[in-house]
């Protein structure tokens, strides 16, 4: 008997990986903004440093002025002066 081939309904529609999973998506816009949509929480918030929980590990926005300027359920968006970025990611 032969195996039928089961094809995922976002591979047919060809949506993006984020739209499907819970997968983090990272926009970074020069040195003054950063988008991160599938995030989970926010872990600390200050003005030069900001801790945000996703699925595939901890994000660190290291910076002056950080402002967490936009957040709905799924989208944060942080502005300031950002000097580095890194993620600490998940053992599994």
């Amino acid at each position: 008997m032969k195996k039928k081939k089961i094809r995922r309904i976002d591979k047919i529609l060809e949506m993006p990986q984020e739209v499907c999973s819970n997968n983090p998506k990272f926009t970074v816009v020069g040195f003054s903004e950063m988008l991160i949509e599938n995030y989970k929480g926010i872990l600390e918030y200050e003005e030069f440093f900001v801790r945000i929980s996703t699925n595939i590990g901890i994000v660190n926005i290291n910076g002056y002025n950080l402002n967490l300027e936009t957040m709905t359920n799924d989208d944060i968006k942080v502005t300031g002066k950002i000097e580095s970025i890194d993620i600490e990611r998940l053992i599994e």
